[in-house]
């Protein structure tokens, strides 16, 4: 068989992702903090943008419209590079604005963020500050520190004493020893090597040792955790009564005790998207606030009225600097006007929700919003992730008004997410003493029309945090 060299031509249709569209697709499944940390990197690389800090009209940036109209057609992000390859400069410099507000003000830029900023204590300094407090010998120290060191964020003791006697070349008297001294520590029952050692070293500061709240720890930890008090009860040889008195001091007993000393902090959410009620019609406002404002350096503006004397090298490089600035500035444009189309077409449809609350969320899919506004379902799903609304119900992301439908008896759909408050507000009108079981929800649920099988309810209230029945019972 022969092999030969030969060439050919052929036409074919392909789908290419150009670094445009790639870019206007990335755009718009950022979060705020993430497009605020994207101008700012754009800002260094490339030259030819600046920050404005002065308030002007909000216009855009090749389009020339304002940002909040909603009746104008938005469609879908293309990626091509032909508009931009023919932009005339100067004409551009001349009509051109910026993208509107700024990342921080101008008041705030003489000092670093990091100088207003404070750190908390840790547990590992709150316990290494106590080392230093205590008349611990300088081999007593360095295992006290070891120990210390390897205490997780809940504040137990990971690591067995046997690494830590080799680790300081001590033996195991010498290092049970000083934990002991340090599980005197505050808070009480940091370093335990479990959960049981923890509630009993708090139980013996609170003076209780050696009392029935000890021996349901040592002994019984499991069936306490069942809430199977009568057979603590027999097996004690004790009343049912002063069982409950001892568990109702246990469950007041710290299980965590390095919590207050966490590192974490509370994260706030910016919403996207104001939604507001005026007279009887919903008003949907972007929040530009925090947004970067971008507009093209006054310096080029310069070097673009005149390019006589300049090499061809750095015409080139400008003018891929200025298509890069300009596809940029237009695509965080255009990713705020799909964002106000998508936020309208939600409220459109989720209306009465908006209006009577969560038993009113009507069951939506992206396909609704997508045929609504004439785009596709992966712009609809990219546009909603990462992004928060503020409604009269609050804050909510915008993801969650897309909730799967279940048929009622009568014929109806009703959202997922309504029968769950349901279930919740059902859990929560119940007698402690007899809670209700998942078959109970269950027939109160087909009383309300909605046929749901138990292995769902059961799934709703594990997504809701519920634990079950037999451990939601109360004694006391």
């Amino acid at each position: 068989m022969a092999f030969e060299l030969r060439q050919s031509m052929k036409l074919v249709q392909q789908l290419v992702m150009t670094p445009q569209l790639q870019q206007a697709i990335k755009l718009l499944q950022l979060s705020r903090m993430e497009l605020v940390n994207l101008a700012s990197q754009e800002l260094q690389e490339n030259p030819v943008l600046e920050e404005s800090t002065v308030e002007e009209v909000e216009r855009s940036p090749v389009e020339g419209g304002e940002v909040e109209k909603g009746n104008e057609r938005t469609e879908e992000v293309r990626g091509g590079e032909e508009g931009l390859k023919d932009i005339n400069w100067d004409e551009y410099m001349q009509n051109y604005e910026y993208y509107p507000r700024s990342i921080q003000p101008a008041e705030d830029r003489g000092r670093g963020y990091e100088a207003t900023l404070t750190r908390k204590t840790s547990l590992v300094d709150h316990l290494v500050w106590q080392i230093r407090l205590s008349r611990f010998a300088k081999e007593e120290e360095m295992v006290a520190e070891m120990i210390v060191g390897n205490l997780n964020e809940d504040g137990y003791l990971d690591c067995p004493l046997e690494e830590i006697a080799q680790a300081c070349n001590m033996d195991m008297p010498f290092v049970e020893r000083v934990l002991g001294r340090v599980q005197e520590f505050d808070p009480i029952g940091v370093a335990a090597r479990s959960l049981q050692e923890c509630l009993i070293l708090q139980a013996r500061k609170l003076g209780v040792g050696n009392t029935i709240v000890e021996i349901i720890l040592q002994e019984h930890l499991r069936n306490l955790e069942k809430k199977r008090y009568d057979v603590i009860a027999k097996k004690l040889d004790v009343t049912l009564e002063e069982v409950l008195v001892a568990v109702r001091i246990i469950v007041n007993l710290e299980p965590r005790p390095g919590r207050s000393y966490t590192g974490e902090e509370p994260l706030y959410i910016t919403p996207d998207v104001n939604v507001y009620k005026i007279d009887d019609e919903y008003v949907v406002v972007l929040n530009d606030d925090g947004l970067p404002k971008l507009r093209i350096s006054s310096y080029y503006k310069s070097i673009l009225s005149g390019w006589e004397g300049t090499s061809n090298s750095t015409k080139e490089y400008i003018q891929d600097k200025l298509r890069s600035a300009a596809w940029l500035i237009k695509s965080i444009h255009q990713r705020q006007r799909t964002i106000y189309k998508v936020a309208c077409s939600i409220v459109k449809f989720q209306m009465e929700f908006l209006d009577k609350g969560i038993a009113f969320l009507r069951p939506l899919v992206l396909r609704d919003v997508a045929e609504d506004i004439n785009m596709h379902e992966s712009t609809i799903s990219r546009v909603t992730t990462n992004k928060y609304m503020h409604t009269p119900q609050g804050i909510l992301e915008m993801k969650y008004f897309f909730k799967s439908s279940i048929l009622q008896k009568a014929g109806d759909k009703i959202s997922s997410e309504t029968i769950k408050e349901k279930i919740r507000k059902i859990v929560a009108q119940e007698d402690p003493k007899a809670p209700i079981s998942d078959q109970e929800i269950v027939v109160l649920l087909k009383a309300s029309q909605i046929d749901i099988a138990r292995r769902t309810v059961a799934k709703y209230r594990e997504s809701l945090g519920i634990l079950p029945s037999i451990k939601r019972k109360r004694f006391f």
